[in-house]
């Protein structure tokens, strides 16, 4: 229904002309500006009351104009000349009524599947979260690229779950997905690690329920699923595992379980899966034809646990399984056959906050709300799934377990951290890019002229002095000076200049192969310093290497488009 074809549309918000009635799962039209009654639509539960129906439901209370209510004004508005009010069509006016009154659209990937959902203050207390200080502490409306890990475990809590063995498990990080999403949220690139990928695993400090902290141990050379639940390893223990292998920082995480797939796959009306053969497997108990089918609840999980119907039944034919899922999801959730059903945003919601464990920097509805802010405004052609490049382990006679493959891995890592796009769509240069673009075009001074101080920020240890050496015995930078450790450490590595020593920043910018984004002028008050300051962050790999990233992804990665269906093999 277009909310806008109601009497007083124009002087009120879309939302507040509706409310949700959950007795139902339908938008009812609020009371007239009158204050009367209208028949049977202004009778609905109390901001999403007692679920009761015996209780008699209140009348929600009438709804001023936003603008009005704050200014202290009557809710009376001024004429508006004819001419001045841009009308807008009706179809804009309903999709934008439908968008409000179904709420925030969030994106939201787990366990192997995906999907965008309304967020109420309702479904605030469903969600479960845990404190990984600062592994969660950035808030997702700063500037800056986001990366969120998804981790579904495979903990068999839950109704019908304890048959899928392993009934005792704590939970381990079984499907992990890097979120990365651009500073100017244009594009996203979703990273799956495999969980038999062998890692170190780094010391991780974690918060007991007495509020006191444990410091547990790192383990070198295990399985990256270990990350989480063995030894009491939180997801926070996995957000660093992940940064000691990648080099991103991970600001948010978001952890469900076995049910989440089940749940809201049947929420959404189930989630479309494409098959280039019959597929009969006895021990997930998926049965479906070849072609397309829609899978929901247990064949939903199915699909997306089978690892002996796919490929060479390994653990990464089955990551390219459940990609094909998410992003089907992702389809599902972001069609108008969803933003049109009260009733499946509403199921959606309660079955997402209910499935959902996050960490505390996002621990809220307010905050999730933020969050799906910010991921909404990614088009689906624009978000691409890769899988982290892993070679067979060579340590093993018959491999089991995969390692990272250092070439093309660090190509892709360093593709992230420079925050490029691994989509093929043309992206629009925003003014502010543009204009740090522009930092590097210029005069540069001599070598000879730059003065520069270096700091070790990252973590290769001696990186401060053998970046001096490098650049005074083959760069011709003699005025170089090491000044050992930072205060502390960075992620990305830095150039501090004043504004008279711009020419000498770009010249040690070439020299070091320094994005735009690593210069930071300081005031006109700076000017006079002696030296520049450069900071070598976790992106720094050498003495000569350069820290920006490649501008095209590594031949022969698994990449595949969210706005595509393939059909699994």
């Amino acid at each position: 229904m277009d909310a806008h074809s109601r009497g007083r549309a124009d002087e009120m918000d879309a939302a507040d002309q509706w409310v949700l009635n959950p007795q139902t799962g339908n938008y009812e039209l609020r009371p007239s500006h009158s204050g009367t009654e209208s028949s049977g639509a202004s009778r609905t539960s109390d901001h999403y009351g007692s679920d009761n129906r015996n209780e008699p439901l209140r009348e929600v209370p009438e709804q001023r104009n936003r603008r009005s209510a704050r200014s202290g004004h009557t809710r009376e508005q001024p004429q508006v000349p004819a001419g001045r009010r841009k009308r807008t069509s009706p179809k804009a006016r309903r999709k934008k009524a439908l968008l409000w009154t179904g709420g925030v659209m969030a994106f939201v990937i787990v366990a192997g599947s995906a999907g965008a959902y309304a967020l109420y203050q309702k479904f605030d207390g469903n969600l479960d979260t845990v404190d990984v200080g600062d592994a969660g502490s950035k808030s997702v409306a700063a500037e800056g690229p986001l990366n969120i890990l998804i981790i579904g475990t495979d903990k068999r809590t839950g109704s019908g779950n304890e048959g899928y063995g392993d009934k005792g498990s704590t939970g381990h990080a079984d499907t992990n997905i890097l979120f990365h999403v651009s500073a100017d949220r244009t594009n996203a690139t979703a990273m799956s690690i495999p969980r038999d990928l062998m890692t170190d695993i780094p010391e991780c400090t974690t918060k007991q329920p007495d509020g006191s902290q444990k410091v547990i141990p790192g383990s070198r050379n295990v399985r990256f699923n270990v990350s989480l639940g063995q030894e009491g390893r939180d997801p926070g223990c996995t957000m660093r595992t992940v940064k000691k292998i990648t080099g991103l920082s991970v600001d948010h995480f978001m952890m469900v379980d076995f049910n989440a797939v089940k749940e809201l796959s049947t929420a959404v009306g189930g989630v479309k899966v494409c098959l280039a053969k019959a597929i009969k497997d006895p021990d997930s108990h998926l049965d479906l034809p070849a072609g397309e089918s829609t899978v929901q609840g247990e064949q939903a999980l199915a699909f997306v646990r089978t690892r002996h119907s796919f490929g060479n039944q390994s653990d990464l034919d089955r990551i390219k399984v459940q990609q094909q899922f998410i992003g089907s999801m992702i389809r599902q959730m972001k069609s108008d056959d969803t933003l049109t059903s009260p009733t499946k945003l509403f199921s959606l919601a309660d079955a997402a906050t209910k499935a959902l464990t996050v960490d505390s920097g996002i621990g809220s509805i307010k905050k999730l709300t933020s969050l799906a802010q910010e991921l909404g405004r990614i088009d689906t052609k624009n978000i691409t799934f890769v899988t982290l490049p892993v070679i067979d382990n060579p340590a093993e006679p018959t491999p089991i377990t995969v390692v990272v493959e250092p070439q093309k891995s660090e190509q892709l890592f360093a593709m992230m951290r420079s925050d490029t796009s691994l989509t093929e769509v043309k992206q629009k240069e925003t003014a502010a890019r543009s204009k740090q673009q522009a930092v590097l075009k210029g005069a540069k001074a001599d070598p000879a002229d730059i003065r520069v101080d270096v700091l070790n920020g990252g973590s290769i240890a001696g990186a401060a002095d053998a970046t001096v050496t490098w650049l005074k015995t083959e760069q011709g930078v003699p005025e170089a000076t090491n000044k050992a450790n930072a205060p502390a450490k960075i992620d990305l590595t830095t150039l501090a200049y004043a504004p008279d020593q711009a020419d000498q920043a770009r010249a040690l910018a070439a020299i070091m192969g320094l994005p735009a984004t690593a210069l930071k002028q300081g005031t006109a008050d700076a000017e006079g310093l002696q030296a520049m300051v450069l900071t070598l962050g976790a992106d720094f790999k050498g003495a000569g290497v350069p820290v920006t990233g490649p501008a095209k992804a590594p031949e022969d990665i698994q990449k595949a488009s969210a706005d595509k269906a393939e059909c699994a093999k």
